[in-house]
C-alpha cells in the first residue's frame, strides 16, 4: 500500500477519504492472508475503555496481540482522571513511557479531537458518546465490500435510535461519500436530521434496501426509560419482513444485540445475516488500521 500523508489519529470518519478507505480494504485482505502477521513485537499499545465494551476491547485486544503488541488494558478505576487528571495528561503519560497507541472509548463526544494535538502516539476513537465510531464504520463497510465489492447506488437503510447511535453517525458519512444511497427507520423522537433526513417505514425499507443495518435501542442515553415491548412489530425485523427482502440482501448489526427487540432471534444466525461476519472482520480491520497508523500509512 503506497505511504499517504498521515492522519497520525483516526477520531473521525470525516478523515478518512475513500482511497483511504479503499486502502484499508486491501491491506486487510492481504492481512487474512498472511499466517503470522506478527510485525510489531516489543511496541506498546495501551486500551482505555470508560465505557462498557465487549466486542469493540476484545477485538482491538485480539488485533493488538496478533501484530505482536505488548499491551495494557485500562479502565477508569485504573487510571488518575479519577483523581482529577485530564485527558490529555493521560494520554500524555502513557506516551511519555513508551506507549504508541492508545485505544480510547469514553463518553464525551468530540473530547478527543481537542486533547490529542501535540502527541506523539496515534490515538484511536472507539466510541465518543452519541460522537463516532470509525472502527465499528470501517468493519462494517468492509463487511459490505465483501458481498457487492462497490457502493456505488447501493441502498443501506439504518434502522433504530438514530439520534444516540455513533455507529449511525459514522456510517452515513462514509457511505453517502462512497456514493451509497443512505435512508433511515426510527421513532419520530429518536430521528436526528443532522445525521439525515430520508425517513421511511421498515416495511418499505426491506423491499428497498440491499443493506439493513439494524441498532440496538440505546436505553442507557436516554432520560425516560421505555418498554421494548411493541418495537419489534411496529419497527423491528420480523421473520416475516425479512421474508420480503431481496435475495441479494443482508443484515447487519454493530451489536449488543437485543433478541426480540430490533431483530427477531432466529434472524441473527439466518443465511441473510452478517452480524457475527462483522466481529470477524472487526479485528482484521482493526490490524489493518493499527498497522497503517503506525506505519504513517494512514
Amino acid at each position: 500500500m503506497p505511504a499517504v500523508e498521515s492522519l497520525h489519529h483516526l477520531l473521525s470518519m470525516k478523515d478518512v477519504t475513500n482511497e483511504k478507505i479503499h486502502d484499508l480494504f486491501s491491506l486487510a485482505e492481504t492481512i487474512e492472508k498472511q499466517q503470522n502477521p506478527n510485525k510489531f513485537q516489543g511496541r506498546f499499545a495501551a486500551n482505555l475503555f470508560l465505557e462498557p465494551s465487549t466486542r469493540t476491547k476484545s477485538s482491538f485486544h485480539v488485533a493488538e496481540r496478533k501484530l505482536g503488541m505488548e499491551v495494557m488494558e485500562l479502565d477508569r478505576a485504573d487510571s488518575s482522571l479519577t483523581k482529577g487528571e485530564s485527558f490529555y495528561d493521560t494520554l500524555k503519560t502513557l506516551e511519555s513511557i513508551g506507549v504508541e497507541l492508545a485505544v480510547v472509548r469514553q463518553s464525551e463526544a468530540g473530547l478527543l479531537q481537542k486533547c490529542t494535538k501535540g502527541l506523539n502516539l496515534s490515538v484511536i476513537n472507539a466510541g465518543d458518546g452519541c460522537g463516532e465510531h470509525p472502527t465499528q464504520s470501517l468493519l462494517d463497510l468492509y463487511t459490505i465490500h465483501e458481498h457487492f465489492q462497490s457502493f456505488k447506488g447501493l441502498h443501506v437503510c439504518i434502522a433504530g435510535d438514530i439520534k444516540h447511535s455513533r455507529v449511525a453517525r459514522s456510517n452515513a458519512l462514509a457511505l453517502r461519500q462512497l456514493g451509497a444511497v443512505v435512508s433511515f427507520v426510527s421513532k419520530p423522537e429518536w430521528q436526528d436530521p443532522a445525521i439525515g433526513r430520508d425517513y421511511i417505514s421498515m416495511d418499505k425499507a426491506v423491499k428497498e434496501c440491499d443493506v439493513l443495518m439494524l441498532l440496538r435501542i440505546q436505553h442507557e442515553r436516554h432520560e425516560k426509560k421505555e418498554a421494548d415491548i411493541s418495537y419489534l412489530e411496529q419497527y423491528g425485523l420480523t421473520k416475516e419482513r425479512e421474508a420480503r427482502m431481496g435475495k441479494h440482501s443482508i443484515i447487519l448489526h454493530p451489536a449488543p444485540v437485543n433478541r426480540g427487540v430490533e431483530i427477531d432471534s432466529d434472524l441473527v444466525e439466518s443465511p441473510k445475516s452478517r452480524i457475527f461476519r462483522q466481529m470477524t472482520n472487526g479485528v482484521t480491520i482493526r490490524m489493518a488500521v493499527i498497522e497503517a497508523l503506525l506505519k504513517g500509512e494512514l
